[in-house]
């Protein structure tokens, strides 16, 4: 499969949990469907061409992620003006990632989204994007770098060594990753063409933290540089 892998990183992101309305709290760290967002943003893609792009990309794009700086929340209180009635006030509190950066790899598994792929690429390449990238929110700005471009092998299933977040369907040897913190975490794969993230595309994942590296069992995908990753 064609690949690139790139770091994603900003002073503050928040990627929402569905479930936390109110008062939102975020995922640890960029889901598949914010990414696709992001990859949107950057080609210039209105919200009408998104609608359809969102479930194509889904299915066409693989993706992995590795964390670079530790995972730090904080809680900021906002207070809210309705547009119908502005001095009607509605306090809410939002939980944001403090300095997030991420190392992402995306891997076309099929060409029905290979121009989009390849657009990307060259986008990043440049510097250039026709809106701008976010972490979750128009007012966290993302800052893109392309690191390289590769090829996966085929799926793979065995024990392998990786930084990168992991299905909590592989094996962790807890005695090699005993002396760090691993996160746990259930975050969306796929939206539909109504911006809704399918609840039975959700998955479980666990991650190492910052620039760790885990022993695990199960599947992974080896890139051109010999290192072994899990796609989601």
């Amino acid at each position: 499969m064609k690949a690139l892998q790139l770091t994603i990183e900003g002073n503050w992101a928040h990627f929402k949990k569905p479930e936390t309305n109110n008062n939102p709290l975020t995922h640890d760290f960029i889901t598949k469907t914010a990414l696709i967002g992001l990859i949107g943003a950057v080609l210039g893609k209105e919200r009408d061409e998104m609608r359809p792009l969102f479930p194509q990309l889904s299915e066409d794009l693989l993706y992995g992620v590795q964390i670079i700086n530790p995972v730090k929340k904080e809680s900021w209180g906002f207070t809210m003006r309705k547009a119908v009635n502005l001095l009607e006030k509605a306090p809410k509190h939002m939980e944001f990632l403090k300095s997030p950066k991420f190392y992402v790899t995306i891997a076309l598994c099929n060409t029905r989204s290979e121009k989009l792929f390849d657009d990307f690429i060259a986008a990043l390449k440049n510097s250039e994007a026709k809106y701008t990238p976010v972490l979750g929110l128009h007012n966290c700005p993302a800052i893109l770098k392309f690191k390289s471009e590769g090829i996966f092998s085929g799926k793979q299933s065995s024990q392998f060594q990786t930084k990168c977040v992991v299905s909590n369907k592989h094996t962790l040897n807890i005695q090699e990753t005993r002396q760090f913190r691993i996160g746990f975490e259930r975050i969306p794969t796929f939206q539909n063409d109504d911006f809704w993230n399918l609840p039975d595309k959700y998955v479980e994942v666990i991650y190492p933290s910052e620039k760790k590296e885990i022993a695990v069992t199960g599947e992974y995908y080896k890139y051109s540089d010999g290192e072994c990753w899990w796609l989601i």
